[in-house]
């Protein structure tokens, strides 16, 4: 029986994984480690191309399990299709919210606070004062209220915001208060100074972020999107940029990487980042963490944590 499993980081380097599996370091490179079909756990590489990590998964015929260091998993969905029936799909959830949830603040505080403003005006070596808006007393709409959308809420409570309204798929009722289907979104727009997208990328998610979304956001709202770039529809959100009407704070973007020379690069009132929420310091210890658990679980044969979905069901 093989026992393969495909780490996009060297084994020796991580603590507590079970002695028994044998454990193949590729991190996406031309050459495959080993037989992909001996391949039994298969540990997508990080920040890698959606193709690149796809791309042994057809010939990885004794897969049980496909492990992602991502919160989301559309980058390798694609590839399932080629997988036997029982394989199981898991995503890093517990690794990437304290980075995102930072970067989501750090957002909204720039963008809120004007610092990209400052940083022009002291490459020119300018003294540019003036008021600007706080995060105090703001109305802050969540819209994916998972593990990042708590971890963000978690964060803002130190800020003084007036209130935050917590959107996700499915009603429910959580600790800080209710967690609105996506139905009620219509209604929760005007009343938000903040928009931030946390959600996954699904097909009911994509384009969510359309005219309409857009328009029903009240004048002078900072729409921040550390979800996914596709979530956003770019013509419509264009618009609302050069009109003046909205601003925006973005991790990601569709599409992805920004060309050069593309209009968002200069629209008014943005503020755009390279993808960054995931790839910090706190990133390496959470994700070795998880996949201690997963693979002591896996030979253990006790159920897999992060779930997503099981290929033929």
């Amino acid at each position: 029986m093989t026992s393969d499993v495909w780490l996009p980081f060297h084994a020796d380097e991580i603590k507590g994984l079970p002695e028994s599996l044998d454990y193949r370091f590729w991190d996406g490179g031309q050459e495959f480690p080993a037989d992909p079909a001996d391949c039994v756990f298969y540990v997508v590489p990080y920040m890698k191309p959606p193709a690149v990590g796809r791309r042994p998964m057809a010939e990885m015929t004794s897969l049980r399990a496909v492990q992602t260091l991502s919160a989301g998993v559309d980058h390798v969905q694609p590839g399932l299709k080629s997988l036997r029936p029982g394989v199981q799909l898991c995503n890093a959830r517990g690794v990437h919210e304290a980075s995102t949830s930072e970067l989501a603040l750090a957002l909204i505080l720039a963008s809120l606070r004007g610092i990209p403003d400052f940083v022009r005006a002291q490459d020119k070596g300018e003294w540019r004062s003036g008021f600007r808006p706080a995060l105090a007393d703001k109305s802050v709409l969540i819209v994916g209220y998972g593990s990042i959308g708590s971890a963000i809420e978690d964060r803002l409570v130190a800020f003084e915001v007036a209130r935050v309204a917590r959107v996700a798929r499915s009603e429910r009722t959580t600790a800080r208060g209710p967690v609105h289907p996506l139905t009620e979104l219509p209604a929760l727009l005007p009343e938000a100074d903040v928009v931030v997208l946390s959600t996954p990328l699904t097909d009911s998610t994509r384009g969510l972020v359309d005219a309409d979304f857009l328009a029903r956001m009240k004048d002078g709202a900072l729409l921040v999107n550390v979800a996914r770039g596709p979530v956003v529809d770019t013509k419509a959100l264009l618009a609302e940029l050069d009109s003046g009407r909205l601003t925006a704070a973005l991790d990601v973007t569709d599409p992805e990487p920004l060309p050069l020379g593309h209009p968002l690069w200069q629209a008014p009132g943005v503020l755009i980042s390279p993808h960054v929420g995931g790839p910090t310091s706190a990133f390496l210890p959470r994700a070795e963490r998880l996949l201690v658990k997963q693979l002591n679980r896996f030979v253990n044969r006790e159920p897999l944590g992060n779930v997503v979905l099981t290929t033929g069901t």
